[in-house]
């Protein structure tokens, strides 16, 4: 079974930073395809805010919302990504889901997974 590891929220001042954390873990043998953030505000639907794909080199993609104040980074040789988001602002304020989509096992038993964290609050306050 594959876990996500979440930390770094809180509660922020408009105009401020805070860093996001989410590891994977729990096979050895464990490939990350996509491994990133979405966020959910209440009543609505989880959106992309930022995401790896490990396939052609760690490309990012993001929100279009996020898109020049957050930045999406892998650890070098980990299963860890993080999330920088400066110039915060009041409506960035949500519940912040890890998501990864992973393969793990081999030969027969080679399976992908999605797999969501348990998400952390983030409170961006004016």
């Amino acid at each position: 079974q594959v876990q996500l590891v979440e930390s770094g929220g809180g509660l922020v001042q408009a105009g401020g930073s805070l860093r996001l954390s989410c590891s994977a873990s729990g096979r050895a043998a464990l490939y990350i395809n996509t491994m990133g953030w979405y966020r959910q505000f209440p009543g609505k639907e989880r959106e992309l805010v930022a995401m790896i794909l490990t396939a052609g080199g760690n490309v990012a993609r993001y929100g279009d919302s996020v898109e020049g104040r957050f930045t999406i980074s892998r650890a070098n040789g980990k299963n860890t990504v993080y999330l920088q988001m400066n110039t915060l602002q009041s409506e960035d304020t949500a519940v912040y889901y890890c998501n990864a989509v992973v393969t793990v096992g081999a030969g027969i038993g080679l399976r992908t997974l999605e797999v969501w964290g348990q998400g952390t609050l983030v409170t961006v306050s004016s």
